[in-house]
């Protein structure tokens, strides 16, 4: 097997980190966007059976593919990023972790690469299970100067219901969306989903501390699922001392999943 390489004008540009307490190398860009905890505790979330195949829209350098991978044996992975850069980079990743069976686009939503039907193996052309951490921060906000910064961190005009769109038309009915989110975007995320015909909604908080406010909330829904919404116990993430709880650490470290 060939041993992947960076090319000569990024060396200078990463950093080489693991994921999983050691279990995966991680190589990121130095400056734009660093990766955080929510992709790590997204791919957690993602209900995933060996042999089935799951589509990350922007996936990055590669971060929750590959946690997903750690956690999940035999799956048919596709990510879509829009810089091409970072595309590359999350191919050094997965190559570099031995990831085999696996996609990456340059696309940038809701524009789906069109060749992507043919990269998923089941008959319908969709997917078991789509996941996506999408920009965060409205388009009247005032943007960053980093380019890549910029590009994943803040969303086009159409917000986040053009991302939920994007993804639902390419789950196979049964399979799940999900996706990680700011607490002010849940309302518009479940009208989206509603009118995409998901349900079983589930809300997955998560807690900076116990007893504060959840900024962040992780959100999975079914694809014809008939069952209400849900509200989980969630995830209360540090201790009042800074250090990450036990079921944090279990997560980070260990690559377990959110929901047995």
């Amino acid at each position: 097997m060939v041993k992947p390489e960076l090319s000569s004008e990024m060396t200078g540009d990463v950093t080489h980190d693991t994921l999983h307490h050691g279990r995966v190398t991680y190589t990121q860009f130095v400056n734009g966007y660093r990766t955080g905890l929510e992709p790590v505790l997204l791919a957690a979330l993602v209900p995933a059976r060996p042999g089935e195949s799951i589509l990350e829209a922007g996936c990055g350098a590669g971060a929750g593919l590959l946690c997903l991978n750690a956690r999940v044996t035999g799956l048919h992975l596709t990510g879509i990023e829009a810089d091409a850069d970072t595309v590359a980079l999350a191919r050094f990743n997965l190559d570099r972790n031995h990831v085999s069976g696996y996609t990456l686009f340059q696309a940038e939503i809701p524009d789906m690469p069109r060749s992507l039907r043919q990269t998923c193996r089941n008959a319908n052309g969709r997917f078991h299970h789509a996941f996506a951490n999408p920009p965060w921060h409205p388009s009247g906000a005032t943007p960053t100067s980093h380019p890549r910064r910029r590009r994943a961190l803040f969303c086009d005009r159409n917000g986040w219901s053009c991302w939920i769109t994007a993804l639902a038309a390419w789950v196979m009915p049964g399979g799940t969306l999900s996706l990680a989110l700011p607490a002010a975007a849940v309302c518009e995320a479940m009208r989206c989903l509603h009118e995409a015909e998901f349900g079983s909604i589930t809300l997955f908080p998560l807690w900076p501390k116990a007893g504060r406010r959840a900024k962040i909330v992780l959100l999975q829904a079914v694809l014809g699922g008939r069952a209400g919404t849900a509200i989980s116990p969630g995830l209360i993430i540090h201790e009042e001392n800074g250090q990450y709880t036990a079921e944090t650490r279990h997560v980070l470290c260990d690559g377990a999943a959110l929901i047995p």
